[in-house]
């Protein structure tokens, strides 16, 4: 455990507790109820001043004739429901059926203060997990941590979607008799259902932010971007795309051998035949296979099931529309680390290798155009256990797909809506167990930060020691920026104020521990993202 000061002077005591072990006793005689219409909902009340309302439905289970159609209403319930455990979250490519993951998995949770009423009017966080839309990756975190820091000033929802082929199937098929990118729908579907019912919980339905890290930050600039901005677009009025993941995104068209891979695995020969299946099968047949194009079947591409253009939900590609301007304006706080493609970057040994990594995740890649890659990542630092390129291959995807992509939505926030009320940030905490495994400030370690160590899955361990004081730096900035639309107004006593990107090349702030600071955005570093934006017609395709 540790303790820090908030910016009242109160010492506050951080315990680590998974999200299911934070459930205290649920007997009825201190167990809040809330009725959202369709069904009345028992939650639980925790001794430190929260209720916790989970595994809710949101929507009804996606089986049968409804597997890869947009979400449909829950169905009215006349017994109270028990909502005192998470349900099971969205089964995944490659994984199994068990108690903890299944199709029938869209399920919401909300935590509140235990005296929040329909009358509080509090700021809501909403949170969209990760996992590069095959998993659901960063499920259940508690918002207990974050509502005692605030002073019990907010609710806190976070909420599973369908992923892998059941979220994302791609064809026209799919378009004729279901719904293109059926997992971002799922993701809609929860925004509207907070519209509708979230001050039964003390939330307040026109303040909305929503975060999400990696293919969840990806999901926020998907919602900015829905539908160009023309519509259905007054269901948040903040965003924070954490490490937003931008992996390719192709048309319809583009996508149509995957579906009929998946039809030639399944012995199928409709649509039909593949609602038909069993929910293991179906996993068990879905491809992870090379895309078209690719330089060779090894490495198989890091991500296989993803987000289609459908000339609708999502009109063009990001790069595209946020440098066009169409998206909703409203405050941005994005961010990402240090080292975002150590989790992900190939264990090359020489720069063709790297070629080949890159080749194999964007295959519209010209020889040319690798050649300028490998130009622009030559051989770096070792990082320990790694071989020689390893680390030239993470510094590419990491920056093609998560650090470039921030910084284009900080600078087409800044140009398009204002230079003031967008802010970025480089996470840089040095973990000495990170460092030893050689991965550096990896993909998202700011998460147990922003939540609390122990409040969003594991966290490592020096959270708790040497990195101790950043937590409550980060955590503030993040609950400011949710209840005030500002990262400044309600941030931790110590931390510096945090400028805004500005209006020319950029400017962030630099969390690290003891040495918290602005900094510019480096030249080198706008020099690669200036050739991965030029790219983009190749790696977004």
């Amino acid at each position: 455990m540790s303790n820090f000061q908030n910016g009242k002077g109160k010492t506050l005591l951080f315990l680590s507790h998974n999200g299911r072990g934070m459930s205290s006793d649920s007997s009825h005689t201190n167990s809040p109820v809330i009725d959202v219409g369709y069904a009345k909902y028992r939650g639980v009340r925790l001794d430190a001043g929260v209720d916790q309302f989970l595994g809710m439905r949101f929507a009804q289970a996606p089986l049968g004739h409804l597997r890869f159609r947009a979400p449909q209403d829950p169905a009215r319930e006349k017994d109270i429901q028990d909502a005192s455990q998470f349900g099971p979250i969205c089964v995944g490519v490659s994984q199994a059926l068990d108690s903890g993951h299944a199709e029938d998995c869209l399920f919401v949770n909300v935590f509140k203060p235990s005296g929040a009423n329909e009358w509080s009017n509090l700021p809501v966080w909403v949170y969209i997990q990760g996992g590069g839309y095959s998993t659901n990756s960063n499920a259940n975190y508690n918002g207990t941590e974050v509502i005692q820091q605030s002073n019990n000033g907010l609710v806190f929802v976070n909420f599973n979607y369908r992923v892998g082929a059941l979220g994302f199937l791609a064809s026209e098929h799919v378009r004729r008799d279901g719904d293109l990118n059926a997992g971002l729908l799922d993701q809609r579907k929860l925004l509207h259902w907070v519209q509708k019912n979230i001050r039964k919980f003390g939330g307040n339905p026109n303040h909305v932010v929503i975060q999400g890290a990696s293919a969840g930050g990806g999901s926020v600039t998907h919602h900015l971007t829905a539908y160009a901005a023309k519509k259905d677009n007054q269901l948040f009025v903040g965003a924070i795309p954490e490490s937003p993941f931008w992996p390719t995104l192709r048309t319809v068209a583009d996508m149509e051998f995957q579906y009929q891979q998946l039809l030639a695995n399944a012995n199928c020969s409709s649509l039909d035949c593949l609602r038909g299946l069993d929910t293991q099968t179906l996993i068990s047949v879905t491809p992870n296979a090379p895309l078209t194009g690719a330089a060779s079947n090894n490495p198989l591409p890091l991500w296989y099931w993803l987000p289609v253009v459908d000339g609708d939900l999502i009109t063009d590609h990001l790069y595209d529309n946020f440098e066009r301007g169409h998206f909703i304006r409203v405050p941005v706080l994005v961010g990402d680390d240090t080292d975002e493609g150590t989790y992900f970057g190939y264990n090359a040994s020489t720069a063709d290798q790297v070629q080949v990594f890159i080749k194999n995740n964007y295959p519209l890649l010209q020889d040319s155009q690798l050649e300028s890659i490998s130009q622009a990542y030559p051989l770096a630092a070792p990082m320990a256990q790694h071989a020689a390129y390893f680390p030239s291959a993470q510094a590419a995807y990491g920056e093609s797909t998560f650090t470039c992509p921030g910084n284009t939505v900080a600078a087409s926030v800044a140009r398009h809506f204002d230079p003031r009320r967008v802010w970025n940030y480089h996470y840089n905490v040095l973990d000495p167990d990170n460092l030893a495994s050689g991965l550096g400030v990896p993909h998202t370690f700011e998460t147990s930060a922003v939540f609390g160590p122990g409040y969003a899955g594991g966290a490592a361990a020096s959270y708790y020691t040497t990195n101790a004081a950043i937590v409550p730096v980060t955590m503030h900035y993040f609950i400011s920026f949710v209840t005030k639309l500002n990262p400044n107004t309600a941030k931790y006593a110590s931390a510096p104020n945090w400028d805004p990107w500005g209006q020319s090349t950029g400017q962030r702030i630099r969390l690290q521990t003891n040495d918290t600071a602005m900094e510019p955005v480096p030249s080198d570093q706008i020099a690669r993202c200036n050739l991965w934006q030029s790219l983009q017609g190749y790696t977004q395709m």
